[in-house]
């Protein structure tokens, strides 16, 4: 009779134990796939991005409006009703346009009754909006020459004035006009010359790029002075994008990145004005955002990239990090199948969004205080929770990865509960760093590494000029104008957008 194995126990325990790795390997790849899936047939995002639900809003709209019509068609009492509803409720047309009147008036002022005269008691005005296609135009510039009867060789001429384009043919207004429809408006240069087309002005693309190029020398040194005055803040946001550019090279595109600093105190009332400067790097080494924010000292608010780590241990630097990064995660794995560790987790973080938007846009200290009273135990009490499930669950899980994203992240995740200055989220700069995504869309590539250059300091001033509600098309016309004719470098504040602001920006900063 064969004596049963001593090791028999021991090689059950082995055999459990990668049965264990095995299960724990085969969802964290499943996991994966469906992460996969999600990015290739799904939503991009946590939330239907606001531009798609705009398009989904249209189309219902439109239904609507249609369905109205037909009603009104049939029941003229409909129509009647919806009328004085109009008037009700579309508000005054700005009183800078211009207003071209029409006077629609009676045939006769004999009364139809007696046959006397009829005198004027009042009127009716009402006002529609009116568009008409861009114009164009064309400046002519004329100089006489005076020459001198007695002396031959005399001949007296005022200067041209100075251009942007020497020898060209656009206004700085028109430079302004395609450089905001390009990286405002995300129009590619091609496109422009199309629309340009069609009212017979015929504009070749490269032209239009000689335009681009200049205008983006001429204003590099007002992007650079922005970005000064940013760094003499004590608080900013960072985050970066990719920006795919030609690489005639090897016949393909290459991945530089576009790193965006944004400063916005309007959630708690601060008074520095808002701005947003992006800066061009052909990599996102750690070395870039060092040398971009050498000389800044304060609170950097950023999400998980190791880069920015690097800067806080070389510079007096406190690192902020992003609570909505955190969510993203948990929340990724909740939207996959039954995850009760993860749907907890997000409660838990949802809790303390509520408590940020009751306070939000009240004063730094009255936000610390709050923060303090109610955010602060819930933050507490995370924690240890996380470091329980942690250790239940097995560490090659993307659950496990999750929670060891916050964890290795608490303290700056944290830093906002003592410093009602600091937001709990990136969100900031991560709707800065949209219009560069659409014009990346739109444009595919840059052309170049100087193209993408161009890219970021013109849209520098373009992104501050919409934060403070400054027109980008009127202020860049102004600019190119001033240093055209000789602006002195020494006064490069006087040209910042914050010169052209005359009201604060209203604007949804939720």
């Amino acid at each position: 009779m064969t004596k049963p194995s001593q090791d028999l126990p021991d090689d059950l325990e082995q055999l459990k134990a990668m049965l264990l790795a095995e299960r724990a390997e085969s969802d964290r790849l499943r996991q994966i796939i469906q992460e996969l899936q999600r990015h290739r047939f799904g939503r991009r995002a946590e939330s239907l991005p606001v531009d798609q639900l705009q398009l989904a809003l249209e189309d219902a709209e439109q239904v609507e409006a249609a369905g109205h019509a037909a009603t009104e068609e049939k029941m003229p009492v409909k129509r009647k009703a919806r009328a004085v509803q109009r008037r009700a409720n579309r508000g005054a047309l700005p009183a800078h346009l211009p207003r071209l009147e029409t006077v629609v008036d009676v045939e006769s002022t004999v009364c139809p009754c007696c046959s006397g005269a009829l005198h004027r008691i009042g009127e009716d005005v009402a006002e529609r909006l009116d568009i008409v296609p861009a114009q164009f135009r064309v400046l002519v510039v004329r100089r006489p020459k005076y020459g001198c009867r007695v002396c031959q060789d005399v001949m007296v001429q005022a200067p041209a004035p100075a251009r942007l384009i020497e020898g060209g043919l656009p206004t700085e207004a028109t430079v302004a006009q395609v450089l905001v429809a390009k990286f405002a408006d995300h129009l590619p240069l091609y496109r422009q010359a199309q629309i340009y087309g069609r009212q017979g002005v015929d504009l070749d693309r490269s032209t239009l790029a000689d335009w681009v190029g200049r205008a983006a020398f001429l204003l590099r040194p007002i992007q650079g002075r922005l970005f000064d005055r940013l760094k003499s803040s004590t608080r900013l946001f960072a985050d970066e994008t990719t920006a795919p550019v030609l690489d005639p090279g090897r016949g393909r595109t290459k991945t530089g990145q576009l790193f965006a600093y944004v400063r916005d105190d309007r959630q708690w009332g601060g008074s520095d004005p808002p701005g947003v400067v992006y800066l061009y790097a052909p990599d996102r080494k750690a070395e870039r955002p060092v040398a971009h924010l050498a000389g800044f000292s304060g609170v950097l608010q950023v999400d998980g990239y190791s880069g920015y780590k690097v800067l806080a241990r070389r510079n007096a630097i406190q690192l902020a990090f992003c609570w909505s990064h955190v969510r993203r995660r948990f929340y990724e794995l909740a939207q996959s199948g039954p995850a009760p560790i993860a749907t907890e987790a997000l409660a838990r973080i949802a809790a303390i969004y509520q408590i940020e938007s009751d306070i939000r846009g009240q004063p730094a200290e009255e936000r610390r205080a709050v923060r303090q009273r109610y955010s602060q135990p819930l933050v507490a009490a995370f924690e240890p929770w996380l470091r329980q499930k942690l250790a239940l669950i097995s560490q090659k899980t993307k659950l496990a990865e999750a929670i060891r994203y916050a964890l290795t992240r608490w303290e700056g995740l944290s830093l906002f509960l003592d410093d009602g200055r600091v937001e709990i989220d990136n969100n900031v700069v991560e709707r800065a760093i949209r219009p560069l995504a659409l014009t990346r869309k739109n444009a595919m590539f840059a052309g170049s590494d100087s193209g993408a250059d161009h890219w970021a300091t013109i849209a520098s001033l373009i992104e501050t000029c919409k934060l403070i509600g400054v027109d980008p098309q009127a202020y860049l016309a102004d600019v190119i104008t001033r240093i055209v004719n000789g602006h002195p470098q020494n006064r490069l504040d006087e040209l910042l957008p914050w010169a052209y602001a005359t009201a604060p920006a209203v604007r949804n900063v939720a």
